[in-house]
């Protein structure tokens, strides 16, 4: 079993649900880049999309998260969850196994609909927003395109599978 874990994957994809479930079953350490890209939003008192949005204006925003990220997985002995973790762990040529969780974009939608309790249209509209933003942001400050999963050690599709499953195949792909 790897010392330390990495799981991306777009939002709805189940990251946080896979993340959680390997935290309980393997007992590692979990870090959730989120987290702290979150904070900052409600520090400026921003919704995500537009916190995106200034993030666009300022890179340093996201470098400081990315060297948080690297440090906490230069410590080791961690599952850490955040979009650009494999990312940054390949850069850096920190060992680790790298996940990376797809899904259907209208099934990641009913699952954030589901749990935040929005309309579904709303979802997709806010999604389509952050994701492009994103995918902006990263191919700019790091020439990454997060449609290369040439870097994972394992790629799931969540669409249709319940979380221990998606728990299970980790797992073996750890093996």
């Amino acid at each position: 079993m790897p010392d330390s874990i990495t799981i991306g994957g777009l939002p709805g994809s189940g990251t946080t649900t896979t993340a959680k479930r390997l935290h309980d079953r393997l007992g590692i350490p979990y870090v959730y880049a989120g987290d702290m890209f979150r904070a900052m939003a409600r520090e400026r008192d921003m919704t995500l999309a537009e916190f995106g949005a200034y993030c666009e204006e300022h890179p340093e925003v996201d470098r400081m998260l990315d060297q948080k990220q690297k440090v906490i997985l230069m410590t080791g002995n961690v599952i850490l969850e955040g979009r650009l973790a494999g990312w940054i762990a390949h850069r850096n040529y920190i060992p680790c196994f790298k996940l990376w969780l797809t899904c259907d974009a209208d099934e990641r939608a009913r699952r954030i609909a589901e749990r935040e309790g929005d309309p579904v249209k709303q979802i997709q509209r806010e999604m389509a927003v952050r994701e492009q933003s994103e995918k902006k942001r990263y191919r700019a400050y790091y020439d990454i395109d997060l449609d290369d999963l040439s870097i994972y050690d394992a790629v799931v599709d969540t669409t249709t599978l319940p979380p221990a499953d998606v728990e299970q195949r980790a797992l073996t792909a750890m093996e």
